[in-house]
């Protein structure tokens, strides 16, 4: 079918759905929900069968809803209406939740059921579960509810919501999440966090700053008058609650000179002095076991900063020293790497200095475990990885990913950013000169089968996040006791070896960051006015040609109909 998505961004849901209903054989394309012509536009343009908004902020336009079948996709049970569903669900520590195809009307989330499936809720943040649990049960019901449509008379018809038990929950507002650090345990001000985690936040005093608080964490043995900042750990604030204590790794100063996320004890630098540095906040952890050493590193939306990539590059020296035989890097739960910390060099004195010392640290990275000759390295995706951080996860031995991962492995959307972290080598080594090439021009999503197809993942296994770490674990040990292990090693330092001969890696980087120089410090302003738009939120006026494929080509053919 010819698939429609109305979105008000591309955000993580709409790009996993694109690429499911993508790989099934349905031509899809996007339009960014900007004004009511706009979206007129695009459906008279496209002519869709059916229209899907899996992110959408506003009611679809009568004049659509009315003449094409429209399904919405709202992260709430049945009967659950209102546009902060999952913040409600946390706040009121709800044990199952749900996704819901509905289909729109004049009431809104009111329309006829097509499917729905339900999720365990885990505590978590709004934008965890979203990403993980809320996106596999949204695969489920879309891909139930699209297969229905197109069956037509066939499929079981959609369930009205007549008789249904409603309930209608209004928009949270900041008044319904403050916190009352007198009154408030710690369980309490970690769902009002969480609930607010990534957007809009939890507005708060502190210092006599009005700040918004993200990234909560719980403390287990910290205590200190309620409200009272007590310690601090990397880019963290531990704050006291009424019976306990909690971490905050980020906030937002709206009023200051920059107003967007950024670690805490940045914003913060003037008024932390006597505040006591504890452990507690932990963004790099290594475990080891059976002759492998786990390499975690969670870092808040996948951003690696400067500071960040040396440590983590530390902590890979340290776990090369060990007695082992294999090093599996895990990346964070719902990142493993997102590259470049670009609200960091935003907020620098010197973007374009801060650029290149973060694209330098990240490559001191990537050429340790390009070299490391005493492991084999895995790079074990739990989460999604973008930009930078694709090409970071592929300088191992062997890429594995949980199945529903997303991938995008491109810089172009920055500005034309031409990137490095040895991509120029790496590519061609696993993926071949004509994949690299495909790989490097593309701007769309990619799911794991295709990134299989390519060579930029070797095993995909696994849709839960829980049983993929557990067979990571499991095929690492199988790895580390192989009978073979010794030639995988010699056959892997006799192919490094000879690559070097070819072409020294030093000389890769060399060409790509002569390249990325011109980005940072150039004439062309691209790279610093996307990076500016990232950052602040700024708003597209129009929807990327990559992904609107009605506006990028004329198709002429007649519209089909399809369904009820």
């Amino acid at each position: 079918m010819r698939i429609l998505f109305l979105v008000h961004s591309f955000n993580s849901l709409s790009q996993r759905l694109f690429v499911e209903l993508r790989s099934r054989g349905h031509l899809v394309s996007v339009e960014f929900d900007i004004n009511d012509a706009t979206t007129i536009e695009a459906v008279d343009l496209f002519r869709p069968d059916l229209i899907l908004a899996p992110f959408l902020k506003r009611a679809i336009p009568e004049t659509i809803w009315r003449r094409h079948a429209c399904f919405i996709v709202h992260p709430g049970v049945p009967g659950d209406r209102g546009p902060s569903s999952l913040d409600h669900a946390i706040l009121e520590g709800e044990r199952q939740w749900g996704v819901t195809v509905l289909q729109a009307n004049g009431v809104m989330d009111g329309g006829d059921i097509w499917a729905h499936a339900a999720f365990p809720m885990r505590r978590a943040s709004k934008s965890s579960i979203y990403r993980n649990e809320l996106t596999e049960a949204a695969v489920s019901a879309v891909l139930q509810a699209v297969e229905a449509f197109a069956l037509g008379k066939e499929a079981p018809a959609p369930r009205s919501q007549a008789g249904l038990a409603v309930r209608v929950r209004p928009l949270l507002r900041q008044r319904d999440r403050a916190i009352d650090w007198d009154k408030d345990d710690t369980d309490t001000v970690l769902r009002k966090i969480r609930a607010a985690d990534g957007v809009p936040g939890v507005r708060d005093s502190l210092f006599g700053r009005e700040l918004y608080l993200y990234d909560a964490r719980p403390e287990f043995r910290l205590r200190g008058a309620p409200g009272e900042v007590v310690a601090r750990c990397g880019p963290a604030i531990c704050r006291a609650t009424a019976n306990g204590a909690v971490w905050i790794g980020h906030l937002c100063d709206r009023r200051g000179e920059h107003p967007f996320k950024l670690p805490a004890t940045q914003v913060l630098a003037g008024e932390l002095e006597g505040v006591p540095e504890r452990r507690g906040y932990e963004e790099i952890r290594y475990v080891e076991e059976f002759g492998v050493g786990y390499l975690h590193f969670e870092f808040y939306n996948g951003a690696m900063s400067t500071r960040q990539c040396e440590l983590l590059l530390q902590a890979y020296r340290e776990a090369r020293s060990r007695d082992t035989r294999v090093i599996v890097l895990m990346g964070g739960a719902d990142f493993w790497s997102n590259g470049m910390h670009l609200n960091i060099i935003e907020a620098a004195d010197s973007p374009a200095d801060e650029s290149w010392r973060n694209i330098n640290a990240i490559n001191d990275l990537a050429r340790e475990i390009i070299t490391t000759d005493s492991h084999l390295v895995v790079s074990a995706l739990q989460g999604n990885a973008g930009a930078g951080g694709v090409f970071l996860a592929r300088a191992a031995d062997y890429v594995w990913a949980r199945e529903g991962v997303i991938l995008n492995p491109h810089y172009k959307d920055m500005g034309n950013l031409y990137g490095s972290e040895y991509w120029t080598y790496l590519l061609p080594r696993y993926a071949g000169h004509l994949s690299a090439r495909q790989i490097s021009q593309a701007r769309l999503p990619m799911g794991t089968v295709e990134a299989s197809s390519l060579g930029l993942v070797d095993a995909v296994f696994d849709s839960a996040r829980s049983a993929f770490v557990q067979s990571t674990v499991v095929r690492a040990g199988m790895l580390a006791g192989a009978d073979n292990y010794q030639r995988l090693l010699a056959e892997k330092n006799a192919r490094r070896s000879a690559d070097e001969a070819e072409k020294p890696l030093e000389a890769y980087r060399e060409e790509e960051l002569e390249k990325m120089r011109i980005n940072f410090y150039g004439f062309d302003p691209s790279y610093h006015v996307a990076r500016y738009n990232f950052v602040y939120k700024v708003p597209r006026s129009r929807t990327p040609l990559t992904i609107a494929r009605h506006r990028a080509v004329a198709d002429a053919e007649p519209a089909r109909s399809v369904g009820a």
